[in-house]
């Protein structure tokens, strides 16, 4: 090996290189089409132009990266398209943020320049995020990088709209809609995010026109009271009932508005009685539509008001100077504090305005159908499962989406309006004249597309549609999608909606949800909190490997991982052991000549069966996308039973043995070293690939392109009678260390056994049994002699001659002393369990920390117990 230590810097980048030159992530169409290879397609999740990687991203490109390598080894022509979203809203802060630095807006240049300066930003920073996502090792088929606003993709765009709008499943509207005043734009229901915030509920007194008394009512808004246009009860509420029909006198407006009954009131909200404002509130508008009551507009686009007295006030000044002209004219009944949810900007946190306005929406109700039939029946399925159901509360629940946005930079919307006669020209390309009345005095629309439109049709855009490529025939529907849970609303259902309606097939068949990246102590990252891990100083530390086994192996189904940096540190160990592995076993061939017949040891087939084993499990985990699992078997095989067993049960015939032992120990080493990197390959690409270069039986010209390991060789019989030799050695040293005796001591061993063929894998392995256990003899006896003290396996029993290595009486008291101390403890620990005020105070983490010490020091005392008892027969 090059370094004697693990030093990731030395080869990642290098590696990285030869894989893109070699061509291996290109995945070649005409192979499937041809019928000479299965397919498996992939998308990546577009990231934002404006976006770093941050340890989400590693995760979710991690994931798929492991299943991508894992089938292209698996002889799958693998299709992984990568590409990046323009990300309408947020591009454009970003540039205008870089404008205000001059003193300028956008509205000072204009719109052209404007685009001009995005794009130019566009290029220079939108592909920071890709080249990060390559130093993780992603293996995408960047020869098919896209983006949202590219040629091809912007065809698609108009494509879909014009067609959806000609069958009647977009239309423009008056409709009441979230407004963000600072970013001056629509934003979908999704891009509103709720927060509880403290408030308060204002009690004002609506004189009843024509009578003495008055209606209270509660609201949380009192500037939106200026647009009133009726007063709202439950039509069961007794209290109301004689009111119903009447009109009452809008404090400060002075305008006569009715009191209806809808059953939209709750009579347990404040008096039971509502005031309805249509053009500034979701459910009034609904309950105005049942109603046909008009909505009267009383704030702009920027949440000003716009009715006298209070005109030109912004909407929380307004708020004060109205309650207080209220409190001045005895309408204020009083005002409590009040706990409410209210709607934010996703983007700029700016408190959202309900606003009546035209803009374009889509119809989604019969889009929506095909979708939840999919999911129902198993023709799309989320890992884990219990996802579905978030996906079925919004889908049967689902709204109209209102598609436009009233920026610069995205898709502009295909519309073109007549000035003469103002017909709406709906068209793929620039009209020439109106399509009703032939004028070419035409206008196009000023507003752009939900930056989500086009994202939705990322699995079939991607492909060259609406041109009928090679591209769309081979890879569509795609299999998998890896996604985080806060975008199954945003992009996961709308992609499956758009790809049902113009591919006539889902997108993709497989939704596998990861987890949230959490701090070590369960909370979310944020650079507020400090807490943020960047994963390109782990890279940078730690190595992209040592990163990406992490992720996989606390990746657990259902389960957010708690990441540090101390777990990343400890998984480097991990990489340093495979390194050294592989440098003894390098080391050890120089001396070897490999040419000649080779014949098995039982050790040598346990661990053969041990790795075909390791193989199943690893397939069968990952086809369940239980990457955790898969890793954690891995872990096992490679430090457990390879270098911890094998490689110390090697090193006899390595050293001292035959040239057949030799040639037959290394063959084996190599061959597990072999498989091994290619069962970790998906998982740590860069490690594998520059041990797998070194090896002389690699079986192609890279990892990433070498055949995936197989399960035929298992040695059953050989591989169960290791494991109680492995046993053997365990108790030999458990002895040892229970009755004090140093672990270089060496004893002799006794066995009685009946099955003649674990006596005969003794006898074979009995150089690597001295070795490792520290044995100086082994007797195969039908009578044991005295001074032994015992312990029994499945089909043997093993003595330890002990007599005159110890002090039998001050061992005796030794352990009587120890096993005093322990019943203490476990007397304490068992108080403290059975304690129901510390079960309910305590700590989860901290009563599961007392339970799992109490379990090991009855373990112990156990076993203290059965040798105190042997020792007893010694004296």
């Amino acid at each position: 090996m090059a370094s004697n230590t693990y030093n990731p810097a030395l080869f990642e980048d290098k590696w990285y290189r030869f894989w893109i030159e070699k061509g291996y992530f290109h995945a070649d169409e005409k192979k499937v089409l041809r019928g000479e290879k299965p397919k498996f397609s992939v998308v990546l999740p577009p990231p934002n132009v404006t976006g770093v990687l941050h340890v989400g991203h590693a995760l979710n490109s991690t994931l798929q990266d492991i299943i991508c390598r894992w089938k292209r080894m698996k002889g799958f022509e693998v299709c992984w398209i990568p590409g990046t979203d323009h990300a309408g809203i947020a591009t454009q802060w970003v540039v205008e943020r870089e404008l205000a630095k001059e003193g300028l807006t956008r509205h000072d240049i204009g719109r052209e320049e404007f685009l001009e300066r995005v794009w130019k930003w566009k290029n220079q920073y939108g592909s920071r995020i890709i080249n990060q996502l390559k130093k993780l090792g992603t293996s995408c088929d960047w020869s098919r990088e896209r983006f949202t606003m590219d040629e091809g993709f912007s065809k698609a765009v108009k494509k879909a709209f014009v067609t959806l709008y000609k069958e009647g499943l977009i239309y423009r509207g008056k409709r009441l809609i979230n407004w963000c005043p600072r970013c001056h734009t629509a934003l979908s229901d999704l891009e509103v995010e709720h927060e509880e915030e403290q408030g308060n509920l204002w009690y004002i007194k609506y004189p009843i026109v024509g009578e003495d008394g008055f209606i209270v009512v509660a609201t949380t808004r009192p500037e939106t009271m200026l647009g009133d246009v009726a007063v709202a009860v439950n039509p069961n509420d007794e209290r109301y009932k004689h009111l119903v029909g009447k009109k009452v006198l809008l404090p400060i407006v002075n305008r006569e508005i009715p009191i209806i009954a809808d059953e939209y009131v709750d009579p347990e909200f404040g008096t039971g009685a509502v005031k309805i404002t249509p053009a500034h509130d979701f459910n009034d508008f609904e309950v105005a539509q049942r109603h046909n009551l008009s909505a009267i507009q009383v704030m702009d686009d920027w949440g000003r008001i716009t009715v006298s007295p209070f005109k030109g006030m912004d909407r929380f000044e307004a708020r004060k100077a109205i309650v207080s002209m209220l409190k001045e004219e005895g309408f204020l009944e009083k005002v409590e504090s009040h706990v409410h949810s209210v709607g934010h900007c996703y983007r700029c946190k700016t408190v959202v305005e309900p606003y009546l306005s035209d803009q374009w929406f889509v119809k989604t109700k019969p889009l929506a159908e095909r979708a939840i039939k999919a999911v129902k029946t198993g023709e799309i399925r989320f890992v884990p499962k219990q996802w579905k159901n978030t996906f079925f509360d919004w889908m049967y629940n689902i709204r109209d989406w209102c598609i436009s946005r009233q920026i610069w930079w995205g898709h502009r919307i295909p519309a073109w309006y007549c000035k003469d006669c103002g017909h709406i020209n709906v068209s793929e390309e620039v009209p020439e004249k109106c399509e009703n009345c032939g004028s070419t005095n035409l206008y196009q629309d000023e507003d752009v597309l939900d930056t989500w439109f086009s994202s939705a049709m990322w699995p079939f855009g991607t492909l060259g549609w609406p041109e009928e490529t090679d591209d769309l025939k081979a890879f569509y529907p795609t299999d998998l999608l890896v996604t985080g849970f806060d975008i199954i609303f945003f992009w996961v259902s709308r992609m499956m909606m758009m790809g049902y309606y113009f591919m006539k097939e889902k997108p993709f068949s497989d939704v596998y949800v990861h987890a949230l990246v959490r701090d070590e102590k369960g909370q979310k990252m944020s650079k507020t909190k400090g807490n943020v891990i960047d994963p390109l100083e782990m890279v940078e530390k730690y190595g992209a490997d040592t990163l990406r086994f992490t992720l996989a192996a606390l990746a657990a189904q259902g389960r957010d991982i708690r990441l540090s940096e101390k777990i990343i540190e400890g998984y480097r160990h991990f990489a340093n052991k495979i390194w050294n592995i592989a440098k003894f076993i390098f080391s050890a061939l120089e001396n070897v000549e490999m040419k000649g017949a080779v014949s098995y040891a039982p050790e040598d087939k346990w661990i053969l069966s041990k790795l075909s084993k390791t193989v199943e499990i690893v397939d069968k985990e990952l086809e369940n996308y239980r990457f955790n699992d898969a890793a954690k078997a891995i872990y096992q095989f490679l430090w457990s039973e390879f270098a911890d067993w094998y490689i110390e049960f090697s090193k006899q015939r390595v050293y001292k043995g035959t040239e057949e032992e030799k040639r037959t120990a290394l063959h084996v080493l190599l061959t597990v070293l072999r498989d091994a990197m290619k069962l970790l390959h998906p998982i740590m690409p860069f490690l594998t690939e520059e041990i797998y270069q070194k090896l002389p039986n690699k079986d192609a010209e890279s990892i990433v392109v070498a055949p995936w390991p197989t399960s035929e060789l298992k040695f059953e019989g050989d591989e169960a009678r290791v494991e109680i030799i492995k046993e053997v050695i365990r108790g030999i040293r458990n002895v040892k260390a229970e009755l004090n005796i140093s672990p270089s001591t060496l004893v002799d061993i006794f066995i009685k056994s009946e099955d003649d063929k674990l006596i005969e894998t003794i006898e074979k392995m009995v150089a690597s049994i001295k070795q490792l256990a520290k044995v100086s003899e082994i007797h195969s006896v039908s009578e044991v002699p005295s001074g032994c003290v015992s312990f029994f396996l499945p089909g043997i029993e093993v003595y330890v001659k002990v007599g005159e290595l110890i002090n039998v009486e001050n061992e005796i008291s030794r352990i009587m002393k120890k096993l005093k101390d322990i019943e203490k403890d476990i007397q304490k620990l068992e108080r403290k369990l059975s304690n129901e005020n510390f079960l309910k105070k305590a700590p989860k983490s901290v009563v599961e920390k007392n339970r799992k010490e109490l379990e090991e020091l009855k373990e112990v005392s156990e076993k203290l117990t059965r040798t105190l008892q042997q020792l007893k027969y010694l004296q």
